[in-house]
């Protein structure tokens, strides 16, 4: 089992690596090393809360939301690329959705969701501050950030359940009618 739980956390902060999209610290400004830095911090926040509470599934989810958020922002970001929405404010290219955002709202939503408001209220607040930031030094506009936090936000809804959570759903059989009652733990 240990073996097993190394090599989901191996795995997992190689495709953290792989994910990040923080340029290389070289600009003297302040606000975009900061930016720069919760859009790593948040997400791997995740993974470490996860990996020190013993919570394999949430390892589990933290690692399908991470790759289906990157996979699916990444393909939008190939798309966009060559249309007008592709541009960003600075004459860059890859403007359409924000990586960025789309990061650090994957590792906010997942701390929300799974752990609750407590881990999820600081986490937001510090995505809020990155998309203030990249449209704030012209790396992108508003559309991009605001796409790119409900872009984020849905897949991991979609990819991450709460801990404790209980779930009551309708079951219908060839022969019964009835209520299913499930709480994971």
């Amino acid at each position: 089992m240990k073996i097993f739980m190394t090599r989901y956390l191996l795995v997992t902060l190689i495709v953290a690596a792989l994910s990040l999209h923080a340029a290389p610290a070289l600009a003297l400004d302040n606000d975009i090393l900061a930016a720069d830095v919760l859009t790593a911090v948040i997400p791997l926040t995740g993974i470490a809360v996860a990996y020190f509470t013993d919570d394999t599934l949430g390892q589990k989810q933290w690692l399908r939301n991470t790759v289906v958020n990157q996979v699916f922002i990444s393909a939008l970001r190939l798309g966009f690329n060559e249309t007008y929405l592709g541009e960003r404010p600075n004459g860059h290219s890859y403007g359409f959705p924000s990586g960025h955002e789309a990061f650090v709202m994957s590792g906010a939503a997942f701390l929300g969701e799974r752990y609750g408001w407590k881990w999820g209220t600081p986490a937001y607040m510090a995505a809020a501050y990155v998309a203030y930031v990249r449209v704030d030094e012209n790396k992108h506009h508003w559309r991009d950030v605001i796409a790119s936090g409900i872009l984020g936000y849905g897949i991991a809804m979609l990819t991450v359940t709460p801990e404790n959570a209980t779930y009551l759903a309708p079951v219908i059989g060839p022969d019964f009618i009835g209520m299913r009652w499930e709480r994971s733990f």
